[in-house]
């Protein structure tokens, strides 16, 4: 009985833990947005010629749901489309720019 109580405790504590980190995913692409600079020229005042955060999202919403596609596209532009010799850009490395991308393609919220 002792086991019954402790593991539905644990299984309880677990799936609450898990609901709790779906949301931190999302966050996870902003605080990346954040630390590498990408609020500079992609934010609320996109500099110059720069498409902010919501054009972007807005951009790719269709991929949403296609990690393969993601990948694709992430793998494309690591080869140089994406990049157009912007230093933060070719500063960005390959698992930042899927996350990064990932965060877009939600939504960039």
């Amino acid at each position: 009985m002792f086991f019954r109580i402790f593991d539905g405790r644990f299984a309880s504590a677990g799936l609450f833990f898990a609901a709790l980190a779906l949301p931190m995913a999302g966050h996870a692409g902003s605080a990346l947005a954040v630390d590498m600079g990408c609020y500079s020229c992609h934010g609320a005042y996109p500099r110059g010629e720069a498409p902010g955060f919501e054009q972007l999202a807005g951009k790719y919403a269709g991929l949403k749901g296609d990690a393969s596609a993601e990948q694709k596209r992430v793998d494309k532009w690591r080869q140089g489309e994406w990049l157009e010799h912007i230093d933060a850009h070719e500063r960005v490395s390959p698992e930042t720019a899927r996350v990064l991308f990932h965060w877009l393609v939600e939504g960039a919220k």
